[in-house]
């Protein structure tokens, strides 16, 4: 059974982050606009951008030791870490933007300020550490951080993780207080409802079971309500795909030749999570480790404060899993259909390439309760396996394709975006850091997909991100300007959103 057809400007493809960031940057840009959102779960925001299935970490490179790389001369690369610094600072602005237009409300139920250290252990780690910190303290994004390997310092930093420490190899850490929890789920249901109270069509238990282009240019798609059964069609000029593990299939399913090539390889994560009071008292910091040799960027072990649903606790992990399924709520049939005739060798090519991963996630797997508990140690050398409990994340689909650089079948760990070559469609695949870098990203989407209109918007690009089109390196009075007036708009200058959680 069917129904008649809709027509709109822009389709969003999943109730996400990144939908809800693009439709939100599109609505002040074009508030004429007819937009639709179709969600296949009940409610926006509860796979990849739920706030338990992501670390929630404001991802700005102040503490994840893989986003700087030593170089063979000893030296280390800072380019990535100030990339990603920049593009979360675009981020802060277009949430402050938004709450000091009063389309957002109480900052503080999505973006805390916390603490954001990096800690090692053993004299190569503590050297690294070292060399690291004296090239992020000499750049103005990074101001304020801190190092020390004075074990006096650490107990005074973090007590928790220096409480029954044999201090038998030398340890250290940096440390900087600009860093943030930032709960993405609350975003996201926050975004959607601004987006609904604007006109926004969104369609909760929806799903998109084809697409096609039709011969006036506009994508139709074939949509199933499930919950009555039928299908509907509904036809716009754009269509943006940001399904999470569950983009790949509808890229698939779009025909467009940018999407042939592509392959997905799911993985998901494991925290360990602990609710007791007295232990998440003596916490107040992310604090990411170094992966052990051979394991990928994504398994970086971190101890974070977490601030959920008024609640404050703490997450240890993350712990890889395997399952064939993109998302969590998805087919155990999702890896094997994923494969087509386009992307058997790019697939195939990956499956030899990477033994060392699919070893990694075996040994991960096979791990006992005991065994993770040992890791925790690492970090809490007093943990005890009563006070944590294993909480299962989101399923992340790491993108593989043939590069220049790594040749066929090269895995590839961060976000990507795949577009049609005239603009009528774009799909995000891939992980960390991802939310973080959301509105970046989407502008690199509105570049590629509008570029008839960016100029008639970039006054309105430039009132919403001060630093559209400017270099902050080469600006270093405006980082600090940004820092201040976001930090305020947001909260993030004072303790006073923390005093909330004191009583629990």
């Amino acid at each position: 059974m069917s129904n008649g057809q809709t027509q709109s400007d822009v389709i969003l493809i999943g109730a996400g982050i990144m939908s809800a960031t693009l439709g939100s940057l599109l609505k002040e840009l074009a508030p004429e606009w007819k937009f639709t959102v179709f969600e296949k779960l009940p409610k926006a925001g509860e796979e990849s951008s739920n706030e338990w299935n992501n670390a929630g970490t404001g991802h700005a490179a102040l503490c994840e030791l893989n986003y700087t790389i030593e170089k063979p001369d000893g030296s280390v690369d800072i380019s990535k870490a100030g990339n990603i610094n920049e593009q979360f600072l675009v981020s802060r602005q277009f949430w402050s933007y938004l709450v000091k237009s009063g389309l957002l409300r109480n900052p503080q139920n999505f973006i805390m300020p916390l603490p954001h250290m990096s800690y090692v252990h053993g004299e190569q780690n503590v050297e690294f550490l070292k060399k690291r910190y004296e090239a992020l303290s000499g750049n103005p994004l990074f101001q304020g951080m801190e190092f020390s390997d004075d074990p006096g310092k650490l107990k005074e930093w973090v007590p928790l993780m220096m409480k029954g420490r044999t201090f038998n190899e030398p340890v250290a850490a940096t440390k900087i207080e600009s860093g943030t929890d930032v709960n993405f789920g609350a975003l996201t249901r926050m975004l959607f409802d601004h987006l609904k109270n604007h006109n926004v069509d969104i369609h909760y238990n929806h799903s998109v079971k084809s697409m096609k282009r039709t011969s006036d240019g506009l994508w139709q798609l074939k949509v199933k309500n499930q919950e009555s059964g039928t299908v509907e069609r509904h036809t716009a000029k754009f269509v943006f795909v940001g399904a999470g593990g569950g983009s790949l299939h509808l890229l698939q399913k779009s025909g467009i030749p940018e999407g042939k090539h592509i392959g997905g390889f799911p993985v998901s994560g494991l925290f360990m999570v602990c609710n007791n009071p007295e232990i998440v008292e003596q916490h107040h910091a992310k604090v990411y480790g170094k992966a052990s040799v051979g394991a990928p960027p994504m398994s970086v072990p971190h101890l974070d404060t977490r601030y959920i649903d008024n609640k404050k606790s703490l997450l240890f992990g993350p712990f890889a899993g395997f399952s064939p399924k993109f998302l969590k709520t998805s087919s155990m049939f999702d890896l094997i259909t994923s494969v087509k005739p386009h992307n058997l060798l790019t697939m195939l090519a990956a499956g030899a390439k990477e033994m060392s991963l699919t070893k990694y996630l075996i040994q991960q797997l096979m791990l006992s309760k005991e065994q993770r508990i040992e890791e925790l140690r690492e970090f809490i050398p007093n943990a005890k396996m009563d006070d944590w409990d294993l909480v299962v994340a989101g399923q992340r689909v790491q993108v593989i394709k043939d590069t220049a650089h790594g040749g066929k079948g090269t895995l590839q760990f961060g976000t990507e975006v795949v577009s049609a070559e005239d603009g009528s469609i774009a799909a995000l695949l891939g992980a960390s850091p991802g939310a973080s870098t959301a509105v970046s990203v989407m502008l690199e989407v509105m570049n590629k997909c509008f570029p008839q209109h960016i100029r008639a918007w970039e006054p309105k690009i430039k009132e919403m991100i001060p630093s559209y089109g400017v270099s902050l390196l080469e600006n270093p009075e405006l980082i600090q300007e940004i820092h201040t007036s976001t930090g305020q708009t947001l909260g993030l200058n004072s303790e006073l959103n923390l005093r909330q959680y004191t009583s629990h």
